[in-house]
């Protein structure tokens, strides 16, 4: 009996380092997400303000390639103008030019003997000077606006040429402009697509963050139960061993079972008679199994009791990660029940049970979504359908 206690003692004592050992486990590989998803966080802030330093100054191009482009427009202006005054400065020296060599031609072509006829027709000295300085101020007065016109031609053509250097350098600012503009699309276009990656990254994360924490969580309720199921072992194993314990072999330490319950006419009786309905059928595939179902599911409250389906031995009966608090009983000629998911359980492996024999509580221990009794028959190691036999 000794050797026995130091089994279920050993039992606990490994239960206790699995669940350390799971939760520590778990722990750092959620600190691990959680430290993934900060630093992803603070490489989307980074892009961001990288991204938004970027669009302020894309907008500050835009901002001068317009007011530039209002330069331009202006200049061209100017340019047009400048073009319409130098053509007429040219037309007007060309006019005074040839007005010029006509007058010139005029008083040459004859010779001096015009000028001279013409001063000779002077009726008095006072007319001889007057017609001599007519002619005189005749040719400068040529002289003098030949030279006006084309200064104010040079100055035009110097006024043009300025005009069109300025509106180079302005088209040259804009083809540069335009380029930083293509480079800073290029760039927040590229900002734009790292941010969604890690946006992307940042989902998935937070998706394996979820799951982390939600298999941590069933992971800890699951050897919480574990460990419960051992304590409940060794302190059964410790009133078997101070002779507490009934000749059956079950424990006194076990919750009290009702009396013998048989319902139908079958071979079978109803393992969970105070059932609230039938939740899942024997060979159904649930969205979330894709494998058939291999029992029935029989939803009722906690604590509502079950009952072996026919007489037999109790094979098992304890704790499995999946199946949580459960009982097998073996019927002979291999056919076997199974009953999965009790809160507790009150028959002990190797026991003899009757049929309609209370065996636990309902429950939703190891893998289960809700409380419930799993029923599954089986006939040589493959599950029949429940209802052929009941």
């Amino acid at each position: 009996m000794r050797k026995r206690m130091r089994k279920v003692t050993a039992l606990v004592l490994s239960v206790g380092m699995m669940l350390s050992m799971t939760i520590t486990s778990g722990a750092v590989t959620i600190d691990e997400a959680q430290k993934k998803a900060d630093e992803l966080q603070s490489q989307k802030s980074a892009a961001q303000a990288e991204k938004d330093t970027l669009a302020a100054k894309l907008n500050s191009i835009i901002d001068q390639m317009n007011k530039t482009q209002e330069e331009l427009s202006a200049k061209e202006t100017e340019i047009s103008t400048a073009e319409e005054e130098l053509v007429q400065a040219k037309v007007d020296e060309d006019d005074q030019y040839n007005s010029m060599k006509k007058r010139i031609k005029f008083m040459y072509e004859g010779g001096n003997t015009q000028f001279l006829e013409i001063l000779m027709s002077s009726s008095n000295i006072g007319d001889l000077l007057n017609k001599a300085e007519y002619v005189s101020k005749l040719s400068s007065y040529d002289r003098d606006m030949l030279v006006a016109f084309q200064e104010t031609v040079k100055a035009v053509e110097e006024k043009e040429a300025k005009l069109k250097d300025e509106y180079e350098k302005l088209n040259t600012l804009q083809t540069s402009l335009v380029s930083q503009q293509t480079e800073a699309q290029t760039l927040i276009s590229s900002k734009e697509a790292q941010i969604a990656e890690i946006q992307n990254q940042i989902t998935d994360n937070a998706n394996l963050l979820a799951d982390l924490k939600a298999k941590a969580e069933a992971a800890k309720r699951l050897q919480e139960e574990q460990a419960a199921a051992a304590a409940a072992a060794a302190a059964a194993a410790k009133k078997n061993n101070s002779g507490s314990s009934s000749s059956n072999g079950s424990s006194s330490s076990r919750p009290a079972s009702s009396g013998n319950v048989v319902s139908g006419s079958g071979y079978f009786t109803h393992p969970c008679p105070g059932m609230t309905y039938q939740s899942s059928y024997f060979g159904e595939v649930r969205s979330f199994d894709s494998r058939p179902h291999k029992g029935n599911d029989y939803a009722a409250p906690t604590g509502t009791p079950t009952y072996a389906a026919a007489a037999g031995t109790v094979i098992t009966a304890g704790w499995s990660n999946s199946a949580g608090n459960w009982v097998v009983i073996s019927h002979g000629n291999g056919l076997v029940t199974k009953y999965m998911h009790h809160s507790s359980i009150c028959v002990s492996a190797g026991q003899r049970v009757a049929k309609g024999q209370q065996i636990g509580y309902v429950g939703s221990t190891g893998y289960s979504t809700g409380a419930h009794l799993h029923f599954q028959v089986e006939l040589n190691g493959t599950p029949v359908n429940p209802n052929n036999y009941m």
